[in-house]
């Protein structure tokens, strides 16, 4: 067995035994599917540095099912906006396994936005998604129901724009940890965190955009 079929095997064992911990079900259809997009991310990450190297096990529960926690806080026929999109995490994973939604992979690299492209091909997701590549800052406000933001670089500093940018109805759904939430508690935002499973100081926090105290 050469090295690439063995990551995958690793990939797609651990998908299959821990998804329950993350409360997540996946057909073996979204397994081989999530598993399609990884072997594609291990072909171009040594040249695009979409994601520090990490093992099958970590990149599927630290990246793949991390992400997944996402779908029970995203509505039916959801429109997304994933700001930061660099590897497709969260959203690549999320528009796998619901094929009822559809995003905007907003990524100012436009080396990951070539990835990005293939990735949405590789998986048959390319009337489901569509790529930017420009920083959002410069890219005109989606029309998005949720906004979802996991990697982007410089977050915190960018955060008041970010939240500037999106649509007034939207909800933020944005992963981070203790300093993003003293950040929300100064803001005046209101706010729902949830632990991340297996995890002691990561949270997904869910931000309504028109929320602040007034």
């Amino acid at each position: 067995m050469n090295k690439v079929a063995s990551q995958l095997n690793e990939f797609r064992s651990t998908l299959r035994k821990n998804s329950a911990d993350y409360q997540i079900q996946l057909t073996e259809n979204t397994i081989e599917r999530l598993c399609k997009y990884y072997e594609l991310l291990l072909l171009w990450n040594p040249r695009a540095h979409l994601v520090a190297p990490c093992s099958p096990h970590e990149f599927a529960t630290r990246h793949v099912l991390e992400s997944l926690v996402l779908l029970a806080h995203l509505s039916s026929d959801a429109r997304v906006a994933d700001v930061g999109s660099g590897a497709g995490l969260p959203i690549i994973p999320c528009l796998i396994a619901r094929p009822d939604l559809s995003a905007t992979l907003i990524e100012s690299s436009q080396k990951k936005a070539i990835f990005l492209r293939e990735a949405l091909k590789e998986v048959e997701l390319l009337r489901a998604g569509t790529v930017v590549a420009r920083p959002f800052e410069e890219t005109a406000t989606v029309d998005a129901d949720y906004i979802t933001c996991r990697a982007l670089d410089r977050f915190l500093p960018k955060l008041p724009s970010l939240i500037g940018w999106s649509p007034e109805k939207a909800t933020l759904l944005l992963f981070g940890g203790e300093s993003l939430r003293d950040y929300l508690g100064r803001a005046g935002f209101k706010y729902v965190e949830i632990l991340v499973p297996r995890s002691q100081k990561r949270f997904l926090f869910i931000v309504r955009r028109d929320s602040k105290s007034r």
